[in-house]
Parts: C-alpha cells; structure tokens; sequence
C-alpha cells in the first residue's frame, strides 16, 4: 500500500514537472516592423518618420487626440 502511493506521488511529481511553461514576454519586447513599442503607447508616424505617443503628438503639433487625427497627420 505505501509503495503504491508512493509510486503515485513521484508519478505526479514527474508529471508536474514535464508540463511546458508559458514562455514569458519582457516588457517591452513588442516592437512593430519600425521598432515602436505599442506597450508604451508608440506609433509609427511616416510625417516624423518616428515613434510617436499619439497624445504627446496631439499636443505639440496641436490637434485634436483621436486615431483618425493621429493617421490623417502621419500619412
């Protein structure tokens, strides 16, 4: 009897430890095709030829922050 459960135990134990962990991602390792970290809020602007925060953008060229603003002074 005690062998079996012993046996039972390591058997789960084994189990246990041969299940894949899901492989974590680093902060910041989200980067677009021009290295933007859309995490932090960075969007690649063609006008600046940068990455943008759409909001900081807004402010300094002054216009009004919304996703279609933000496309229409890119392109």
């Amino acid at each position: 009897m005690k062998t079996s459960l012993a046996l039972s135990l390591l058997a789960i134990v084994l189990l246990a430890c041969t299940k894949q962990a899901k492989p974590v991602t680093m902060p910041g390792a989200d980067r677009d095709a021009h290295g933007c970290i859309g995490s932090a809020g960075y969007r690649w602007c063609e006008k600046t030829t940068r990455c943008e925060r759409p909001w900081e953008l807004a402010k300094k060229e002054n216009f009004e922050l919304s996703d279609h603003k933000f496309t229409q002074f890119c392109q």
